[in-house]
């Protein structure tokens, strides 16, 4: 193939299922053909890619305090009071517990802020 044609296959893999369907009613419309009829088997394809896109996009994460190592515990601790808004004791007995969740369906981005926070001062963290 052209290198022409394999940068457009490139980019066409990285479209969402929503763009793709963008991109085929404009092809339809701009060149006055229907993507359905020649497209049967491709079209059961296209929507099984989908699917496994649309389990990637997560909206909801846990954040799951994996390891504290021992001289990093009052860093932690302090980092896990100030995202939890726990008590000290109550916060205590999560850190020294380890591995548990610390936050249970929370956003992407305040997800990610806890973990960076966490493991900027020694901590492990996943997010689940």
């Amino acid at each position: 193939m052209s290198e022409k044609i394999d940068k457009i296959v490139d980019d066409l893999k990285t479209l969402t299922l929503l763009e793709a369907s963008e991109l085929i009613g404009k092809i339809e419309e701009t060149f006055g053909v229907d993507a359905s009829a020649a497209a049967g088997g491709t079209m059961v394809m296209a929507a099984g890619a989908g699917a496994a896109e649309e389990v990637e996009e997560k909206t909801e994460f846990n954040v799951m305090l994996d390891e504290v190592p021992s001289d990093k515990k009052i860093a932690i601790l302090k980092i896990v009071r100030s995202i939890t808004g726990l008590g000290l004791k109550e916060a205590k007995e999560l850190v020294e517990s380890a591995p548990k969740a610390i936050q249970e369906g929370i956003g992407k981005d305040a997800a990610e802020d806890a973990k960076t926070q966490i493991e900027a001062v020694g901590g492990k963290v996943s997010l689940t």
